[in-house]
């Protein structure tokens, strides 16, 4: 099972944003920072999942296991709802391409331990 830590960042709510992606895959490694633009911070946090599922697809990773300290992303891709309208289009985009892997799992981590929190640092400076 490949591991995805996921993390989205803005300087500012809103402000300028990134997303990072760091993906573990049978001892292997790959880094991935985006600038994002300005956005809010957790419209980031969506973006971060959505890119790191695209690169799942893209990849032909079928069997992923999605790390976030995001409690919003989680939360919303376990109920498959989000309070916030503001989000509901994101939420759709991201579960959409959760439905063309053949399994996946999201799991809530500590910024701690959160692989992809440097990098989605990283990608703010690169806007």
């Amino acid at each position: 099972m490949v591991e995805i830590y996921i993390d989205g960042a803005s300087a500012g709510n809103p402000g300028p944003s990134g997303a990072g992606i760091f993906i573990k895959n049978e001892g292997q490694t790959e880094t991935y920072s985006f600038p994002l633009g300005i956005m809010e911070n957790h419209e980031a946090e969506y973006w971060a999942l959505i890119k790191g599922l695209e690169i799942c697809i893209q990849r032909n990773y079928s069997l992923v296991s999605f790390r976030t300290d995001s409690d919003l992303i989680f939360r919303s891709m376990e109920k498959e709802f989000v309070k916030n309208k503001k989000y509901a289009g994101l939420l759709e985009k991201a579960l959409a391409l959760s439905k063309q892997l053949d399994l996946f799992f999201i799991k809530w981590v500590p910024r701690s331990e959160n692989k992809a929190d440097s990098l989605s640092r990283k990608a703010i400076l690169e806007n």
